[in-house]
C-alpha cells in the first residue's frame, strides 16, 4: 500500500527519449501515437479513467455520419497496446519544472482501488454493489454503480471504485475471483523525466443554464446537445432510442437552437465556436434518420450557418434538401413551457422576413459553444504559457508554427489553442508530435 502523498521518483528513462503527452482525447492520442512511432516513449496522463474524451461520448461524426466509436475504438485498442506509451489514466500532473529535454513533472495517480494488473475487465463486482449514481458520461441520465467503467470500449478495461460514493460494505472485494480490488490504496504522486510535453486538455462545453431564457435545468424537455447525442447513442441511457424525459415519448417536433454560448460578447464568448453549426444540423439529421416516422418536424434556429469545412456546404443542403430540415435565421429571444403538455414554446425572430414568431416543439435542444478546459490556467502558469484574451492557449506564430507556445518543448493540439473539429484536432495531434520530436532528437544530440 502506497502512502497518501508518497512520492516516487521514476528514473527508468532518459528525459530526452521521453515525451509527455497531458490529455487523451483524439487529439492527444494521435500525437502520442506518432511520437511512439518514431521510437520515443510517451506517458499519456488523462486525468479521467479511461481514454477516449468527447468523443468516445458521441454517436456519429459530420458531414460522413461514420459511426464514432467505430472511428475511435481502433484508435484507443492502437494506444493501449503500444510498446513505447505507458498510460497513466486517473492521473493529472501538479507541477513542471525545467527546460527543453529536461523537465521534471510531478503527476498525481488516484486511486481506482482496483489494481490494473490483476483486473480483467470482467464486471463481476458489479452486480454486488449497492450503491448507485448518475452517470456522468452518460451527461447524468444514465446510472451507474459505484465500482464501474464509463463506456464498454473503456481504455484501459480496468474498473474503478467511485470512492466519494462508496460505503466500502466489501462485496465487490469478496465477488472478485482475481483480487483485485483494495479498497485501502491511496494516491500516489510519481516524478518523472521528459523531454518535450504536448498540452492536449480538450474543452469545456458552455453551460447552457447560464441562459436562464431558455428553461434548462427548469424544463425537462429543454435538453443540450451532448444530452441529446447520448439519447441517441445505442450505448446510452435509452440503447438509442429518442425520447423525451418528461414523460417518455418520442418527440414529434424538435428545435435546436445554434451559438448558446457563443459569438455572444454579452456573456464573454465573442468569438465562433466553429463546430456547433455542423454537429446542430447533424443532430438534427440523426433524429430524422432514427425516428423517420415518429419525427415529424425539425427546425434549427440559428445566427446564420458557417459550413467552412470539406463536404460541410453539401451536409447543409442535404439537411434541407433530403430530410427537410427547417432553418430559421434569427436569435432566439426565449422559451417557455406549455404547462398542459410540458412542449416547448419557442420565441425568436425570422431575420429573412422580419417577423416574429412563436413556435411549439416536443423537444428543444441547445447547442452549446466550446470554452478552454477546466485547469488550463493553472496548466500554463507551470510551462509559463501565456494565454489569449478568450482563455485559449497563445500561440507566437500561428501561421507559421500553429502548434509551437512560446516555451521551447512544449507544444499544443486540440482545442487548448481554440475551438477544433475531429480532423483538425487529429492534425493538429501529428504537427504536435512531429515538432516534439525534432526537440527530443536535438536535446538527445547535444
Amino acid at each position: 500500500m502506497t502512502v497518501a502523498g508518497e512520492k516516487i521518483v521514476v528514473e527508468d528513462r532518459k528525459s530526452t527519449d521521453t515525451a509527455l503527452v497531458i490529455g487523451g482525447g483524439v487529439s492527444g492520442m494521435q500525437a502520442a501515437l506518432d511520437i511512439a512511432d518514431q521510437g520515443y516513449s510517451v506517458v499519456l496522463v488523462e486525468r479521467t479513467p479511461s481514454i477516449g474524451g468527447v468523443m468516445a461520448m458521441l454517436d456519429k461524426t459530420f458531414p460522413t455520419l461514420d459511426c464514432s466509436a467505430c472511428i475511435l475504438t481502433p484508435k484507443l485498442s492502437e494506444v493501449a497496446r503500444h510498446p513505447n506509451i505507458e498510460l497513466m489514466t486517473y492521473s493529472e500532473v501538479k507541477s513542471i519544472t525545467g527546460t527543453a529535454g529536461n523537465f521534471r513533472v510531478s503527476v498525481l495517480r488516484k486511486a481506482r482501488k482496483v489494481l490494473e494488473d490483476k483486473c480483467s475487465g470482467c464486471g463481476d463486482c458489479v452486480p454486488h454493489c449497492p450503491i448507485e449514481v448518475r452517470n456522468e458520461f452518460d451527461q447524468g441520465l444514465g446510472y451507474r454503480k459505484a465500482v464501474y467503467i464509463g463506456f464498454p470500449q473503456n481504455t484501459p478495461l480496468v474498473y474503478t471504485i467511485d470512492s466519494e460514493n462508496c460505503i466500502k460494505c466489501g462485496m465487490c472485494v469478496k465477488s472478485c475471483e482475481r483480487e483485485a480490488i483494495d479498497l485501502d490504496l491511496e494516491d500516489e504522486e510519481i516524478e518523472i523525466s521528459v523531454g518535450a510535453i504536448v498540452v492536449a486538455t480538450g474543452y469545456e462545453l458552455y453551460n447552457v443554464a447560464n441562459y436562464r431564457r431558455f428553461g434548462y435545468g427548469r424544463f425537462k424537455n429543454v435538453i443540450n446537445a451532448l444530452e441529446f447525442e447520448r439519447l441517441i447513442n445505442a450505448a446510452g441511457p435509452t440503447a438509442g432510442n429518442l425520447m423525451r424525459l418528461s414523460d417518455g415519448k418520442i418527440p414529434k417536433s424538435i428545435g435546436f437552437i445554434q451559438c448558446v454560448g457563443a459569438r455572444d460578447a454579452t456573456k464573454d464568448v465573442p468569438y465562433c465556436s466553429r463546430v456547433c453549426c455542423m454537429y446542430g444540423i447533424k443532430n438534427a439529421v440523426m433524429a430524422k434518420e432514427l425516428q423517420h416516422e415518429n419525427v415529424k418536424k425539425v427546425t434549427i434556429y440559428s445566427i446564420d450557418i458557417r459550413a467552412f469545412g470539406k463536404g460541410f456546404e453539401e451536409f447543409y443542403n442535404m439537411a434541407k434538401d433530403r430530410f427537410g430540415i427547417k432553418f430559421i435565421r434569427g436569435r432566439v429571444g426565449e422559451v417557455s413551457e406549455n404547462s398542459r403538455n410540458k412542449n416547448i414554446i419557442v420565441r425568436a425572430e425570422d431575420t429573412t422576413t422580419g417577423k416574429f414568431l412563436e413556435q411549439e416543439h416536443e423537444l428543444v435542444v441547445l447547442c452549446p459553444g466550446i470554452l478552454p478546459p477546466k485547469g488550463l490556467r493553472d496548466t500554463a502558469n507551470q510551462l509559463g504559457l501565456q494565454l489569449d484574451s478568450d482563455g485559449f492557449i497563445h500561440v507566437e506564430q500561428p501561421a507559421s508554427n500553429p502548434v509551437d507556445t512560446a516555451v521551447s518543448g512544449v507544444y499544443i493540439c486540440g482545442c487548448v489553442e481554440g475551438p477544433k473539429d475531429i480532423p483538425d484536432s487529429v492534425a493538429a495531434g501529428s504537427a504536435a508530435a512531429m515538432r516534439a520530436s525534432i526537440t527530443l532528437w536535438r536535446e538527445g544530440e547535444h
